[in-house]
């Protein structure tokens, strides 16, 4: 994908191929994550003014289409956001199998904390940005709520308390490359898609209820998940970072939830009702990946293998 970015003689992906490529497959959310990056931070060596390459944001488009197309094809139809959000405040009474958090906190070890850590860096180290892109396409309520919010990610002021940099730290007390970007070689297609679901969302106006659906459940599912991965990393040993970015979670978006049900979503639907069901697809779409992922994880780590592409070296460092 690179030398394609930097404009070396490589064709670029037609609909013929684009239309055998696998949904959730590597290649398309390879191919997708690389071409969104250009929109982050971009490429050491590639020319920033390929973000708006036609031929690239062409190409973009066939992959965001065939993406988009599965996703929907694969989520409830019809469903309202009133019973999306009821699923996702229904706390498991106990540990089904299907939860990774609950593994994580009851027999996880280390190298699996460091498996999900360097998994959700992908996320997490870009935290709050593709939400970012949708505060100038809301009004009022939302609006304020919205960036209420996103002032709270990126640490209220102060550059210490970013929550990139909150789970960078994290990642250092688990002997992780800190490096933004660093896992995207051995990450699996399923954490990839989820990452690129944010950005597929962020970066279109017309997906901007189905962008306030994902920071929904987002934070909606956020403080039970990331009370059991306080629990983990304490049991384990991780380390003082590594505990602290979840319990500072675990009190923030319990808060954080309040305000996107009631004001974030409320707001948006008050002034666009056209848009809800855009808002539970958005929520639903971000479950199936989830569950997608969790999958992945738990399957491997059942049988006591890595989750990743490659595993990662042992020791302090990565």
């Amino acid at each position: 994908m690179i030398p394609a970015l930097q404009g070396a003689a490589h064709p670029l992906p037609g609909h013929a191929d684009v239309a055998r490529a696998d949904p959730y497959g590597e290649d398309l959310h390879l191919a997708l994550y690389v071409l969104y990056e250009m929109h982050y931070r971009g490429f050491e060596g590639v020319d920033d003014h390929l973000e708006w390459n036609a031929g690239l944001l062409g190409m973009r488009g066939l992959l965001e289409d065939r993406f988009l197309t599965a996703l929907r094809r694969d989520t409830p139809h019809g469903r309202g956001v009133d019973d999306a959000l009821a699923d996702l405040l229904v706390e498991p009474i106990g540990d089904d199998g299907t939860s990774v958090t609950h593994f994580l906190r009851n027999q996880g070890q280390l190298w699996h904390l460091r498996e999900y850590a360097a998994v959700r860096s992908l996320y997490h180290l870009k935290e709050a940005d593709p939400h970012a892109w949708v505060i100038p396409r809301l009004r009022g309520r939302a609006k304020a709520a919205m960036a209420a919010v996103e002032y709270d990610e990126f640490g209220a002021g102060h550059a210490e308390d970013i929550h990139a940099r909150l789970f960078a730290d994290l990642m250092a007390d688990l002997g992780l490359d800190t490096t933004y970007g660093h896992y995207v070689d051995v990450a699996p297609a399923e954490a990839l898609a989820t990452v690129n679901l944010m950005s597929l969302f962020g970066l279109h106006r017309v997906l901007r209820g189905a962008l306030v659906g994902h920071f929904a459940f987002v934070e909606v599912t956020s403080s039970p998940g990331s009370r059991r991965l306080a629990e983990a990393m304490r049991r384990t040993g991780a380390g003082p970072a590594a505990e602290r970015f979840y319990a500072e979670h675990v009190e923030a978006d319990a808060v954080h939830e309040q305000v996107v049900r009631h004001d974030v979503i409320g707001g948006l639907l008050d002034d666009e009702p056209t848009l809800a069901p855009d808002v539970a697809f958005g929520i639903d779409a971000t479950g199936l990946l989830e569950d997608r992922l969790g999958h992945r994880l738990l399957e491997s780590w059942h049988d006591n293998r890595t989750a990743l592409r490659t595993p990662l070296p042992d020791g302090s460092s990565s």
